[in-house]
């Protein structure tokens, strides 16, 4: 069984920064994407960043582009999202997600994780 733990999350200010973590254990694939998303209150879940297996594409929603940035530790099987600058409207529990289908638009992954609050106030 697959299991993501995130951590990292918590309140910021308008402007801060925060970096996120999500370790991955259990069996996975090889060459598996990874990527963030995030659900506000009374929205939709959105797809906030991937990263492929090398690390070497990515992928980012319009709204973070320039401010956030994901990357991965293979050897720790290991996701990360620094956010800077953040903004009210970052506000949301963030989910990490592994393995399943990653295109350049969009990923549907297979194992989720449970999700960890970001608020950020004015």
């Amino acid at each position: 069984q697959v299991h993501l733990v995130e951590s990292g999350g918590g309140s910021a200010q308008a402007g801060d920064s925060l970096r996120l973590s999500c370790e991955v254990s259990g069996p996975t694939w090889p060459n598996y994407p990874m990527g963030w998303f995030r659900q506000a209150p009374g929205k939709e879940r959105e797809l906030v960043a991937t990263i492929n297996w090398s690390g070497d594409s990515t992928y980012y929603a319009d709204s973070v582009k320039g401010r956030f940035t994901i990357s991965r530790d293979n050897a720790k099987s290991t996701q990360y999202l620094q956010m800077n600058n953040l903004k009210p409207e970052d506000t949301a529990v963030y989910y990490c997600a592994t393995d399943g289908e990653l295109g350049a638009y969009y990923y549907y992954p297979t194992y989720w994780g449970r999700g960890t609050q970001v608020t950020v106030s004015s």
